[in-house]
């Protein structure tokens, strides 16, 4: 099978950029696909970090430490970019307006009106396709949700519950990075780091919160700085967000958690939903295992936990009985942000990226949280722009 190759720049060569790297170069696990990505030029600040991708990929043909001379490269069709979030507006308006589709990590702008920028950039360049990274809810389990979801199932719901445990910074002398700062990783704290994951399927079913009251926590008050001394933690540790649902014909509480500190639990996403017919609960934590309850009234309520098979949006070379993982989440997702490169709306599958309107959404709620959590109050959220 020929394959479009879609050439892409990486800007922001860390953690995720390596995680993108290691899917391109997995690619061969995926099966009955027509396009390709090819990593073809790379951008960091620090020249340190982009010698990994000299050294490991052998795609790469140049690299920067000025992203605008990325941005210049006309081999480049697509952008990949992991950077601390008072960089996003700046970053994502430029690679927009070169013409380069984008793939970005969250939140999309360190507060709303960064965010706000970004969209109009994006309605600017209607040609230039542009996502969020979002990629636990390619999880099969996920996925059965999602599809019990768009059939219907669950009746009447009764509640709903999401939330991504981090747990990383329990430990209180890990030294403090820049996402505990404001001026890099803004006032939103951990729902701005981590709540996109978590809002990505509520906001693709419409599930748009009227109102939001949080309870925000700091916990650990100051870290190590690394040079001896002891700094203060400026941003959010927890945030837990009690919101009201209204669609047309039903209305249901929605927990929302992120949390930066959750005994036990490393990166752990899950999301449950309660209905009058079927409740159902997926989380990373038990990857293989999706938990359902079907009811009929008169009947017993007894909850049914199957082991999911290896099966997301796009194919694979693994078998059923094997278990998925965080790096085959990387996998699915940047296939489905290459599929629409490729083929625009005619995706060889349904479920796509977060999109822009979707994380503009998250700064929406993360906005009125924040108002909340200081004046003590529940805050209405404005949906009509």
């Amino acid at each position: 099978m020929s394959k479009k190759i879609i050439r892409f720049g990486v800007i922001g060569c860390g953690l995720m950029g390596k995680e993108f790297a290691s899917a391109a170069a997995r690619w061969c696990h995926l099966t009955n696909v027509d396009f390709e990505p090819r990593i073809v030029a790379v951008c960091d600040a620090n020249s340190v970090a982009t010698e990994w991708f000299q050294d490991n990929i052998s795609s790469v043909e140049a690299a920067y430490t000025d992203y605008k001379e990325l941005l210049a490269n006309p081999s480049v069709d697509a952008i990949y970019c992991a950077v601390p979030h008072q960089l996003h507006a700046t970053i994502y308006i430029d690679i927009i307006e070169s013409g380069k589709h984008l793939l970005g990590e969250k939140p999309f702008g360190i507060d709303q009106q960064a965010n706000r920028l970004i969209s109009e950039a994006i309605i600017n360049h209607p040609e230039v396709i542009v996502r969020c990274s979002s990629e636990f809810p390619f999880y099969p389990g996920a996925q059965q949700i999602f599809q019990w979801v768009q059939d219907n199932k669950f009746g009447k719901i009764i509640e709903v519950e999401a939330g991504f445990w981090h747990s990383s910074d329990l430990d209180p002398t890990k030294v403090i990075n820049w996402k505990r700062r404001i001026a890099t990783n803004g006032e939103y704290g951990c729902m701005g780091d981590l709540g996109m994951h978590v809002l990505h399927l509520p906001m693709r079913y419409g599930w748009k919160p009227k109102s939001v009251r949080a309870l925000l926590s700091k916990i650990i008050p100051e870290r190590p700085d690394g040079k001896g001394n002891m700094v203060p933690c400026e941003t959010w540790d927890n945030a837990i967000l009690a919101c009201e649902v209204e669609l047309e014909n039903q209305q249901f509480p929605m927990i929302l958690s992120t949390k930066r500190i959750a005994p036990g639990h490393a990166n752990t996403w899950f999301i449950r939903i309660s209905g009058t017919d079927f409740s159902a609960e997926f989380t990373t934590k038990n990857p293989k295992q999706v938990a359902s309850l079907p009811y009929t009234p008169g009947g017993p309520q007894a909850w049914h936990v199957v082991d999911a098979p290896y099966k997301s949006a796009y194919g694979t070379i693994t078998g059923g009985i094997f278990e998925f993982g965080f790096s085959d989440s990387i996998l699915q997702m940047w296939a489905a942000f290459c599929d629409e490169l490729a083929h625009g709306k005619d995706t060889q599958q349904p479920f796509y990226c977060a999109t822009p309107e979707e994380a503009a959404g998250s700064h929406k709620i993360f906005t009125a949280a924040l108002e909340s959590n200081r004046t003590g109050q529940t805050i209405s959220i404005d949906w009509r722009d």
